[in-house]
């Protein structure tokens, strides 16, 4: 008989910061419906957590990059319905006709494949310039006959307002919109809802934003309206005094200047705190913040600590996602998509 062992790290997630983020992107799509991405298991959140909460709120349209993501994920919320963006290989077809969703046609063999299995309803990813998932626009006429739900295409700079290839594929994405019949059409992820109007359309795909990634960090009214949804804490799992002269952790890089207090974190590397924070990342318990002190390994994190933290504390990991990519080098979505499996989720 198994038993049931606490976990030493936390991740709770606030569902009513993901909902009012979900909130505030949709009021900056104005018109347009606003969807989810949910690929990654939720941006690392848990995806079926994130679809329940933000299907009561409203949300209706869901998106995984692929097939197993579907799978796992189980039947949507009623009246929701999920998109599959990475198309339909031969192996995916199956589960693409079972129904669970629809594909998201990415090239013209996607077309052909789906054609010939005499599949139905599906949604359409034209390439605007990314050069990354999509047809070419030239391309289009291998659509004939489709029933296209969604016409997509994505943005490669759009947490660059001032990049000219905005511009280049807003208007290009009207072209399409012209040219070729769909029921909806969706160009805006989380940085294109916040470059405006134009960029809506129909539909707008927001995923970092939702879980608290600020798209555009210098952008007073997105650190404004976005709150963190996400909460990291670990157990103190060990204390220990450190002299004067000894180093810490792998390669020896932090060398004690003077005796001092070293609390070791059940966390590291293996639970997405990657070695980009170490001697530079940093730790809360109560109201004082501690430094990250030599490498972050595998599964452990020593920090610099005073006599009042003890042995079974947690301690909390900053929530500002902008701040800890400055400091780690690492992008926000890294930040987010690389948590383990090893912490218990809990949902307030």
């Amino acid at each position: 008989m198994s038993q049931s062992v606490p976990a030493a790290l936390r991740l709770t997630i606030d569902g009513d910061a993901l909902a009012a983020n979900w909130r505030w992107l949709r009021a900056r799509g104005g018109e347009a419906a606003c969807g989810a991405a949910v690929k990654a298991n939720g941006y690392g959140l848990g995806a079926r957590g994130v679809v329940e909460r933000l299907a009561r709120e409203g949300c209706r349209d869901f998106f995984v990059s692929n097939w197993a993501e579907a799978a796992a994920l189980g039947p949507m919320p009623e009246g929701a319905t999920l998109s599959v963006l990475h198309g339909v290989r031969e192996a995916d077809m199956p589960a693409a006709l079972s129904g669970m969703a629809r594909p998201v046609l990415n090239s013209a063999e996607h077309v052909a494949r789906w054609k010939a299995a005499g599949g139905g309803v599906c949604d359409v990813m034209i390439d605007t310039g990314m050069n990354r998932l999509g047809l070419r626009p030239e391309e289009a006429g291998v659509l004939d006959g489709l029933a296209i739900e969604t016409l997509l295409s994505h943005l490669a700079c759009a947490d660059e307002p001032d990049h000219p290839m905005n511009a280049r594929q807003l208007a290009a994405f009207r072209q399409v919109h012209a040219a070729i019949p769909a029921k909806r059409y969706s160009l805006a992820n989380s940085a294109g809802i916040c470059l405006g109007a134009p960029y809506a359309f129909d539909l707008t795909r927001p995923g970092l934003a939702l879980y608290g990634g600020v798209p555009v960090p210098d952008d007073a009214s997105q650190k404004e309206g976005l709150r963190s949804a996400a909460l990291i804490e670990a157990e103190v799992i060990q204390v220990r005094d450190v002299e004067e002269d000894e180093s810490v952790g792998y390669g020896a890089t932090w060398i004690a200047g003077l005796p001092c207090r070293v609390a070791i974190l059940n966390v590291g590397y293996a639970d997405g705190y990657l070695r980009g924070f170490s001697n530079i990342g940093s730790w809360r318990s109560r109201d004082a913040t501690y430094p990250v002190i030599g490498r972050v390994s595998m599964d452990l994190v020593a920090i610099q600590v005073g006599r009042e933290v003890r042995e079974g504390d947690w301690m909390a990991l900053d929530q500002d996602l902008p701040a800890l990519a400055r400091m780690s080098g690492l992008s926000q979505y890294e930040l987010l998509t690389t948590l383990g499996h090893r912490y218990q989720r809990r949902w307030t």
